[in-house]
């Protein structure tokens, strides 16, 4: 059980990953990274998996900084494992109430396709279409191309083939045939 010592505050978590880190730290793999955010957010992640206390819902920048502790630091705390993907919905709960109230809109351009993430990494294709429309409206031809890709493979799969293995899901043949490709897999 954390202590209450060990629980990070919204603005620690937006001056780590908007302060701190860049593009290629987001989207990138690396161990320190991984490790730095074990250590630094951890306790705070497992908290909020518990509950979303109002604090994180205070501002749109705060409910930005929970997103980003659910959504996109489980991916490196617990990269290679089904706990990457455990706080998925609830970073999706908190992305639909802050688009839904246009928090998205006050969050600067730039940080707002952290809000939009979680659409992109639901393995339901309405959220992917909400994913690609968010993207579109945003501007960003980077972001915009990945969300469609995302969209691509759930139309075609219905799921991520990627996470198959470390949700202990059997792969179809065309899934193996799809990450048998180059670059396949997000």
């Amino acid at each position: 059980m954390a202590n209450e010592a060990d629980i990070c505050t919204p603005q620690d978590v937006l001056n780590f990953w908007f302060g701190e880190l860049t593009y290629d730290d987001w989207f990138g793999t690396s161990h320190e990274l991984d490790q730095a955010c074990i250590s630094r957010f951890q306790a705070s992640h497992l908290a909020l998996a518990r509950g979303v206390d109002e604090i994180w819902r205070a501002s749109p920048e705060n409910r930005l900084a929970a997103i980003v502790l659910l959504d996109q630091m489980p991916r490196n705390m617990f990269r290679g494992t089904p706990l990457a993907f455990a706080t998925d919905c609830l970073a999706l709960h908190e992305a639909k109430l802050a688009v839904g109230a246009g928090a998205d809109m006050a969050i600067k351009p730039e940080w707002r396709a952290f809000v939009y993430l979680p659409f992109e990494h639901s393995e339901n294709l309405t959220d992917q279409t909400m994913s690609v429309k968010l993207f579109t409206e945003l501007g960003d031809a980077d972001y915009l191309d990945y969300a469609i890709r995302h969209r691509e493979v759930i139309e075609q799969f219905g799921r991520f083939p990627h996470r198959n293995a470390f949700l202990a899901r059997p792969s179809t043949e065309a899934e193996l045939a799809y990450l048998a490709q180059p670059g396949a897999g997000f």
